[in-house]
């Protein structure tokens, strides 16, 4: 079974690139556009790894992480975002989130986290 991945992202571009970098390695990628659908896709993806912009058309992604964190066999939480601030990351981190970026951020870093995230080393 492949390490499935969910990305909530409201910008079609930034889903359409992680979804192709994500894919190149290997990686299954579930897309959400939304906090609804995040949370939705949470529940009936149960993601090895949730990726999750906090700005979101419906409401905050903080929702999603609370929501993936509740999950029996939670994921990891990488959070991303355009307006980073040091409340910011700290609400992200309290919320649950195991990791946060600011875009623009590195692909490389992003696969890196991930792999961490999983025990195991990059796949860079």
């Amino acid at each position: 079974m492949s390490t499935r991945v969910l990305v909530v992202d409201d910008e079609p571009d930034f889903r359409a690139t992680y979804e192709r970098l994500l894919r190149r390695q290997g990686y299954h990628v579930a897309l959400a556009a939304s906090c609804a659908e995040g949370i939705a896709a949470v529940v009936r993806e149960r993601p090895h790894v949730v990726i999750s912009d906090l700005r979101l058309p419906d409401g905050d992604g903080l929702a999603v992480v609370r929501a993936a964190r509740e999950l029996p066999d939670p994921p990891s939480v990488i959070v991303v975002t355009g307006q980073p601030s040091d409340r910011v990351r700290r609400a992200a981190l309290e919320a649950g989130a195991t990791t946060f970026f600011a875009k623009p951020f590195a692909a490389a870093g992003l696969l890196a986290a991930i792999a961490e995230s999983l025990g195991g080393p990059a796949r860079c």
